[in-house]
């Protein structure tokens, strides 16, 4: 399949502070111990999509990056690494690497996102329909503990988020209206044109946007050129598209057109809107070609294009790692319900513990979690929906539950951690206790200190 793919894989995000720094970047976070960026280039390499573009933000982040990517995928990628200033946007992102882009079609994907879709089927949809953009869009996730315990937040139910709202045609085959950001709290309008043209459409607010989007490359890097305050693929490059979709002469002949202000109102407030008629037999997934040509049936006059939807199935995991909410969330399912992930390591146990453990008398490791390799933990310990890295130092009489302990990390005698991420290279001396916290990497916690809530980390110098 003639794709080339453009990873988008981020630097140093401010939302996920004080998980990331200098030396671990967000592409690097860790995930059942493994980069976060692991999960979208197992995928591509599945579904024989190889040639790829790394874009990561900062010359720093791209060398660690770099490393990573040859020194795991070594003869299995073609991997291009291309380093971006920081804070560009996505679409400037796009933009600052256009010159390598030659194929007719490109997969733009984000590097944080943990799925089991395969990226090659929203590249055959992309193709199958000859589109212009094609979304994948799964549903929305459930953010929360998954039993009773602390998750790392405020919150103490699992409960999805609200992330677009979208308008799809009645076969579900393309995107009709797509808002995102602060527009969701809006009454959201619809174009008449597009509602005469398709006759009735389907509103949904239980569908994410997993920022996999396959572009024809032509178009995309035309819209990039002339609109060069684009700065989010998502909210920026994708509505101008999906609102342009029937008037496309203002996209593929440089002759800039006006939207029209004629819109449909229709209340947010409603999860399944239908909006009827206009056109009865129009109510097809050929509506663009119906449109193009003249009342009287003549030779298409007009200039159409299809923006696509791949609707993944409720059965696939689909999660985005973009607050410190989600890091947990991923950590906790992928050594659960979403195991299947892993599928390459092997286990002949529900947890996985990785070669050369050394466990103390009456130290228990539960169901749904992982030990990396040469941890170490004391007497009397014990691990709960936790993920422990590797060559961990574990005292006695510790507990670690609903957690993500990266590598490095020394803990003492009698400490308790609770829905807490403890940061690389940390030290927690005895009789530490945490509920809901983050400690930044390298940061010490004195003997006998609680907290509840807090983010610890070292000072920038």
């Amino acid at each position: 399949m003639d794709f080339q793919v453009v990873v988008l894989a981020g630097g140093t995000s401010k939302n996920l502070t004080p998980l990331v720094s200098k030396e671990v970047p967000k592409p690097l976070l860790p995930v059942a111990n493994r980069p976060v960026l692991y999960y979208v280039l197992h995928q591509l390499e599945q579904s024989n999509l190889k040639d790829l573009i790394v874009v990561v933000e900062g010359e720093d982040t791209a060398l660690l990056v770099s490393s990573w990517i040859f020194g795991t995928f070594a003869d299995r990628l073609h991997v291009e690494i291309a380093a971006v200033p920081e804070d560009i946007g996505t679409a400037g992102a796009i933009r600052a690497i256009s010159r390598h882009l030659t194929t007719k079609d490109i997969l733009v994907v984000s590097g944080d996102l943990v799925s089991d879709v395969p990226p090659g089927a929203v590249a055959a949809t992309h193709r199958r329909h000859d589109a212009v953009v094609t979304a994948m869009l799964c549903s929305v996730p459930v953010s929360g503990p998954s039993e009773s315990g602390s998750s790392g937040g405020k919150d103490k139910a699992k409960k999805p988020g609200r992330y677009n709202i979208i308008g799809l045609d009645p076969g579900k085959q393309f995107l009709l209206h797509i808002a995102t950001g602060a527009e969701i709290e809006k009454d959201t309008r619809l174009q008449k044109r597009i509602l005469r043209a398709v006759g009735q459409m389907e509103i949904r607010s239980d569908l994410m946007d997993a920022h996999m989007y396959a572009f024809k490359r032509s178009v995309l890097q035309e819209v990039l050129d002339r609109k060069d305050t684009f700065q989010s693929l998502k909210q920026d490059v994708l509505p101008y598209l999906v609102r342009n979709q029937l008037k496309s002469e203002a996209l593929l002949n440089g002759v800039p057109q006006a939207e029209e202000n004629g819109n449909g109102k229709v209340s947010s407030q409603n999860n399944q809107v239908l909006v009827s008629r206009i056109l009865a037999n129009a109510s097809t997934p050929s509506f663009h070609e119906l449109y193009s040509v003249d009342p009287d049936g003549s030779a298409p006059t007009r200039k159409t294009h299809k923006c696509c939807a791949y609707i993944a199935s409720s059965s696939n995991y689909c999660v985005r790692l973009n607050s410190i909410q989600a890091f947990m969330d991923i950590n906790r399912d992928v050594t659960g319900e979403a195991d299947h992930l892993l599928s390459d390591i092997s286990s002949d146990r529900n947890n996985i513990i990785g070669p050369s453990p050394k466990l103390g008398t009456k130290t228990t490791v539960g169901p749904h979690c992982m030990l990396g390799e040469g941890s170490e933990m004391g007497d009397k310990c014990q691990v709960k929906r936790s993920v422990v890295g590797r060559h961990c130092r574990i005292g006695s009489h510790v507990k670690v539950v609903n957690s993500v302990v990266m590598n490095h990390v020394t803990i003492g005698d009698g400490c308790i951690i609770q829905g807490s991420v403890i940061c690389s290279n940390v030290q927690l001396q005895e009789r530490v206790v945490l509920k809901d916290c983050q400690v930044g990497a390298g940061f010490v916690v004195t003997a006998g200190s609680e907290y509840k809530g807090e983010s610890l980390a070292r000072k920038e110098k």
